[in-house]
């Protein structure tokens, strides 16, 4: 069986990782990002329970 032999797809999986942490994640790190985190505190809203007909 083809899927069970890691010889070709060892070294595909090896530089697409080494490519990712390398070249491409420290590209996208340095970004801001638009939905900064507020310090509103939090409200929890009530909701009521349905009134179901058949129960």
């Amino acid at each position: 069986m083809p899927q069970l032999n890691p010889t070709p797809w060892f070294l595909i999986m090896l530089t697409s990782w080494l490519i990712f942490t390398l070249i491409i994640q420290p590209k996208l790190l340095p970004f801001i990002s638009t939905n900064t985190p507020s310090n509103k505190p939090t409200t929890t809203t009530h909701t009521p329970s349905w009134n179901w007909p058949w129960t």
